[in-house]
């Protein structure tokens, strides 16, 4: 009987060390395996915002659901989103004959009924963006009030306080900037009677731009000078300005001139910002400074003057391939 217990004991503990390392076999490297980057990056919160941030479907300002729209082709389907509001679901686009069903499984991966909580540098890129299509509004409005047409300016000065202003309100006030809309209200009210009086055009015009460009200086001063913090308000300037062009050109001609002037607006502002910290580029990143302000000089040429051409200089596709190389530069040297 000794014999047998001595074997008994020996197989239970020889089974049991053999459980006890394939154990330790199996768990070991779930364990210790880092989490994979991809995951890390999707669950980041600010993840879509380096890249293509998602478009609210339900709070979007008109030049982010320009973006949509000229990822389909679709006429005025901005308009057609925003009338729809508010949506319960994204499929509701669907549902609500805004699109197709075809045409909501191209843009289903962009679109969101959530709000996407910036902080931190991100929050202000976006601030800084978005103050940055105010001004490219302001501009071209003032190209063309200069050429005596006010009725094509008042489009121009009607969307910063109609889109814009509500989108960056709450910021405004975190950053204890003074209110400038009743400024803005009060230029468009001037522009929509006609512009009669071109003193007070002017002044109203000084006024509000004036007040944008202060609610700029708001920011720390070390992120209005530093390259990386302005190329990528460049970024999604030109990211906004191509969704514009896109939108405005069918059968190879400019069918709507205000999507036209909009992003030659944006461009405008976005050249100016690089001149700005061109000097520092070409100091310590030469050859993307190079880069960039050769692709910049080509892609101004797609808006000859601010009252379109009979046909398009560049079509959408050489745009958007000219802004593809300006943003490829632009992080290149943010990564480097």
């Amino acid at each position: 009987m000794s014999v047998l217990r001595f074997f008994a004991l020996f197989f239970s503990a020889f089974s049991l060390s053999v459980l006890i390392s394939c154990s330790n076999q199996t768990s070991t490297p779930t364990a210790s395996a880092p989490a994979s980057p991809v995951a890390q990056s999707e669950m980041s919160p600010h993840s879509m915002h380096s890249g293509k941030p998602k478009i609210n479907i339900n709070n979007a300002i008109l030049s982010e659901l320009d973006k949509i729209e000229a990822m389909l082709g679709v006429p005025a389907l901005s308009n057609r989103i925003q009338a729809s509001r508010p949506y319960a679901k994204v499929d509701e686009l669907v549902s609500k004959n805004v699109i197709t069903q075809a045409q909501f499984d191209q843009v289903k991966d962009m679109v969101t009924i959530e709000d996407i909580q910036l902080t931190g540098e991100a929050k202000d890129v976006d601030f800084m963006t978005k103050l940055g299509l105010m001004k490219g509004h302001m501009l071209v409005a003032k190209e063309l009030l200069d050429l005596q047409k006010p009725d094509q300016a008042e489009p121009h000065i009607g969307h910063p306080v109609e889109e814009i202003y509500a989108d960056v309100e709450d910021q405004l006030n975190d950053r204890n900037i003074k209110e400038f809309k009743t400024g803005l209200i009060a230029l468009q009210d001037t522009v929509k009677a006609g512009a009669k009086d071109a003193n007070k055009v002017d002044t109203e015009f000084k006024t509000s731009m004036q007040a944008v460009d202060g609610a700029i200086a708001a920011l720390p001063e070390t992120q209005r000078t530093s390259p990386d913090f302005v190329l990528q308000t460049i970024n999604g300037l030109l990211d906004t300005a191509n969704s514009e062009y896109t939108a405005a050109i069918a059968d190879g001609k400019i069918s709507q001139a205000i999507e036209y002037q909009d992003s030659r607006g944006f461009v405008i502002y976005a050249n100016e910002l690089y001149k700005a910290i061109a000097p520092q580029m070409a100091k310590d990143r030469a050859r993307a400074n190079t880069t960039i302000q050769t692709t910049m000089a080509e892609l101004m040429k797609a808006w000859p003057s601010v009252l379109p051409p009979a046909t398009p200089v560049k079509t959408p596709v050489e745009v958007s391939k000219l802004i593809k190389t300006i943003e490829q530069s632009a992080q290149k040297t943010a990564s480097s």
